[in-house]
């Protein structure tokens, strides 16, 4: 049966260095999650100007519903500064007062979170008191969703109250290596180690799982019931990072809602932000074939250790 996955959060423009790049992590997410069968349906609001049109064509040519796109007639479309360093990492300059920091909670929306399957959510979009309490209404519409937050920390686009709230929303949390690292300080954590600091996030906030992705070293997952797998990294040709930890969400979640393992969940997530990493922007068209193809290839894995 095919699943309902719905995201609200921000679809904006990634200013790369080559040009202009449709993105924003939920719509990158619910593009993923469209190329693998599932329905993804992006909660967001662009604004009734040239980047906004530009944005819709681009969204009908990705395939992507615009049932649940707003159109802001006073506040702009919202853009991104993308730099990027000699690893191909980027560095984020996000522009305020966009039309995504004003989604409304429509009938439409709200009638559809009703049948979701999984919601998925963000820091970002929750800079505004607006969009915030849209989200809230959102989840609370949910009520059999599951809820996975994606937490992507971007500079003075956050508050530690906003965080612990989210959490305290989350059945499962997607963060990276550096982010774990900076909510030990902001939630004033005690472990010293990357799984210890997911075991105290899933005991203080009631997690069920935390997805932890780790740049070139892989992934790894942990339960509430002890549930552990790490996967290593892929070393590949590198073109830029731009929308791999989404592609890795998408393929969590698609697989695991789909009825499989978290070991397998994970492993499928790992390979395709993996494989996202090797093209350019967010928004590449990669097939499950393709995916499992490059699964079955020999590699050389990068691994790290979790617990030092």
């Amino acid at each position: 049966m095919t699943k309902l996955i719905a995201a609200v959060g921000e679809l904006l423009w990634d200013l790369l260095p080559e040009g202009r790049v449709l993105g924003g992590a939920p719509a990158n997410f619910i593009f993923r999650i469209n190329s693998f069968g599932d329905l993804g349906q992006l909660i967001t609001r662009i604004g009734d100007d040239a980047l906004g049109e530009e944005a819709l064509e681009c969204v009908r040519e990705l395939d992507l519903s615009e049932q649940n796109i707003q159109i802001d007639p006073f506040s702009p479309t919202g853009t991104v500064q993308v730099q990027l360093n000699e690893q191909g990492i980027p560095d984020y300059t996000i522009h305020p007062d966009v039309a995504y920091d004003y989604i409304d909670p429509t009938f439409s929306a709200l009638a559809m979170a009703r049948h979701a399957d999984c919601v998925c959510f963000g820091t970002l979009v929750q800079r505004t008191k607006k969009s915030r309490e849209t989200l809230r209404q959102f989840l609370r519409a949910a009520t059999d969703a599951l809820r996975f937050y994606d937490i992507n920390l971007r500079k003075d686009c956050y508050t530690t109250e906003i965080i612990a709230e989210s959490l305290k929303l989350t059945h499962i949390l997607k963060i990276n290596d550096e982010e774990l690292w900076a909510l030990k300080e902001l939630l004033k954590l005690q472990a010293n180690s990357l799984k210890g600091l997911a075991g105290e996030l899933i005991e203080n906030f009631e997690l069920k799982t935390v997805l932890a992705t780790l740049g070139e070293k892989g992934a790894f997952v942990l339960s509430n019931t002890g549930e552990y797998h790490y996967d290593p990294g892929y070393r590949i040709q590198l073109a830029d990072t731009v929308g791999s930890g989404d592609a890795c969400s998408a393929g969590f979640i698609h697989r695991l809602i789909n009825g499989h393992s978290l070991e397998e969940a994970l492993q499928f997530g790992n390979a395709t932000g993996a494989l996202v990493a090797s093209t350019q922007g967010g928004t590449q068209f990669i097939s499950k074939e393709t995916i499992e193809a490059f699964r079955q290839e020999k590699h050389e894995r990068i691994s790290t250790q979790i617990n030092d």
